[in-house]
């Protein structure tokens, strides 16, 4: 049980760990609307990684081909997403800001996170936006076609090892996506004037496109 357990920390950290797309997402999502909302992206990349360590211990070696197979049209798709995801990033620093941001909005403490931030989106919708980019996103899908290959839970482990493994790996994921959103709060707070705004935005957008232009060289 104690194997099984640390073999799903290990699991979930070294998915979830390496900076990439979600990891530069997620830093952005925070600074742009706050901890609280930006955790819907990190439950949904979490959740994602979770699915995945479960085909990993129930499935085992008869998925990994097929994860294989199609891994070229997932990182085409992975593009395209990042592509359009880093443009929506980039747009809250070429609106004007509606209304602005007072000592009184600073001063309301929980209040202000909200206030001092773009708000265009919700908490599920995040859940749901980057818990699909993850789904499709190559790193994710290379590393578990590698874990659901050479897995040796798929076989030898019983239900309740199998079980600790995937709420391992999903708490493990979980709890560095939030420490990623939490750190985008911080620099969001910081940059609270439409100023800081505007390069959180362009930086995070550019960022991202970054990364796809990256992924399209690669493939």
């Amino acid at each position: 049980m104690l194997d099984a357990l640390l073999a799903g920390v290990v699991a979930g950290y070294a998915i979830a760990i390496p900076v990439g797309a979600i990891a530069a997402l997620l830093i952005t999502l925070g600074a742009q609307h706050g901890a609280r909302v930006a955790a819907g992206g990190a439950l949904g990349a979490a959740t994602v990684d979770g699915l995945y360590a479960t085909v990993a211990v129930t499935a085992g070696a008869v998925i990994a081909p097929l994860i294989a197979a199609v891994e070229e049209p997932l990182r085409w798709i992975s593009v395209v997403v990042l592509v359009v995801l880093g443009i929506m990033l980039a747009l809250p620093a070429f609106r004007r800001r509606t209304a602005p941001i007072t000592a009184t909005t600073i001063d309301s403490g929980g209040d202000a996170e909200a206030s001092a931030r773009v708000r265009t989106t919700t908490f599920r919708r995040l859940f749901l936006t980057v818990g699909a980019l993850t789904l499709v996103n190559p790193v994710t899908v290379v590393y578990f076609a590698a874990l659901v290959g050479s897995s040796t839970l798929a076989v030898d482990a019983g239900a309740a090892e199998r079980l600790v493994f995937v709420v391992a790996a999903f708490a493990a994921s979980l709890s560095w996506q939030l420490l990623l959103t939490t750190a985008g709060s911080l620099v969001g707070r910081v940059l609270t004037g439409p100023t800081g705004a505007r390069i959180t935005a362009l930086v995070g957008g550019a960022l991202v496109i970054a990364l796809a232009v990256r992924a399209a060289v690669a493939a």
